[in-house]
């Protein structure tokens, strides 16, 4: 990957910005949240949690969605056009709530439009793209698990292959903890055993390892541009593309009623909501900081699918609280600074 100004730095701070400069494409700059208080790990805590909540009620308005536009699980080509109207909307979504908190349109340098198409390529298409395709493939069970590698894959790139941070046993441990925890609130809710095939759990691999890189990428680019704006220019980008190959391919969405078009409406703004917060998270934290709090996002998972598409009575609760606690264990381990 490359880029205007590479992290180079392995230590487990941050680039920051410089607060003086202004904002990309802006005349004065716009007003943005101190970096001092995006540090905080309260903070950090409370808004990853808010992201990961949202990205954990897309896992049952998804299902509800497909049943109420009709969409069978072999039609993978109307689930991707499905998906890419939801990421172009969510684009449009953070880029005007952008320009309303800021009074104008946020917008960006010529040169880092570069960045968008290279953002949008790893965490809309091709994570996406990948991801619909492999749990169409694949156990809801399995998929979930390989799918939470994805936190550790970030702790992995950022320190493997960016070098913007250090990798050591403590964060290790500590994503292991974590992972623990998504196994455990899984067991008993489907079959772990079986073959693995390329286009299933393979798929759902490769879908990690995007969202890992994008992750990296974004904490890189947001050093020299403004998060948010990224966010939304990449879902643009990565929605429309996936929503021309879904039609392109035959997709379609034949029972447009309200309340599908509300379903929709929700998942665009958990997209744009949700990733325009991890942006800023990572824009002032290590990757490591951040992803660990991804280990969330299955368990509010399966704890709104059981609210959300009426399974309570499935509810695993002891399971989920036991796994809350080794996600909370693990999630101590990566933060702690000594």
């Amino acid at each position: 990957m490359s880029h205007d100004n590479p992290l180079t730095d392995a230590s487990d701070m941050p680039v920051q910005a410089d607060s003086n400069a202004p904002a990309a494409g802006d005349d004065v700059q716009a007003p943005r949240p101190p970096a001092a208080l995006l540090t905080r790990p309260w903070c950090v805590c409370l808004l990853a949690m808010v992201a990961c909540g949202l990205w954990g009620s897309a896992i049952p308005f998804i299902k509800i969605g497909y049943g109420l536009l009709g969409i069978s699980s072999s039609d993978v080509a109307s689930e991707i056009l499905f998906a890419g109207i939801r990421f172009m909307l969510a684009g449009c979504i953070a880029l005007v709530a952008c320009g309303i908190a800021r009074g104008r349109m946020p917008r960006l340098k010529r040169t880092s439009w570069g960045m968008v198409a290279r953002l949008s390529l790893a965490q809309t298409i091709g994570q996406y793209l990948f991801f619909y395709i492999g749990v169409s493939h694949a156990s809801g069970v399995k998929g979930t698990i390989i799918n939470a590698s994805s936190t550790f894959l970030c702790v992995l790139v950022a320190a493997l292959l960016f070098r913007s941070e250090r990798l050591n046993a403590r964060k290790i441990a500590g994503c292991a903890i974590g992972f623990a925890g998504v196994i455990l609130v899984n067991l008993g809710a489907g079959d772990l055993g079986g073959s693995m095939t390329l286009t299933g759990e393979g798929f759902i691999l490769i879908a990690a390892l995007c969202y890992a890189i994008s992750s990296s990428l974004i904490h890189v680019y947001a050093q020299h541009d403004d998060p948010v704006a990224l966010s939304g220019y990449q879902f643009l980008v990565g929605g429309a593309v996936l929503a021309l190959a879904g039609a392109a391919c035959g997709g379609g969405l034949s029972q447009l009623t309200i309340p599908a078009v509300g379903v929709i409406a929700w998942l665009a703004f958990v997209s744009g909501c949700a990733y325009s917060l991890w942006s800023l998270l990572l824009k002032y934290n290590p990757t490591s900081r951040v992803a660990i709090y991804g280990f969330m996002n299955p368990v509010f998972g399966v704890v709104l699918s059981a609210v959300l598409l009426d399974e309570g009575g499935t509810l695993p609760v002891l399971q989920c609280m036991a796994a809350l606690a080794l996600v909370a264990v693990g999630i101590i381990m990566v933060n702690k600074t000594t």
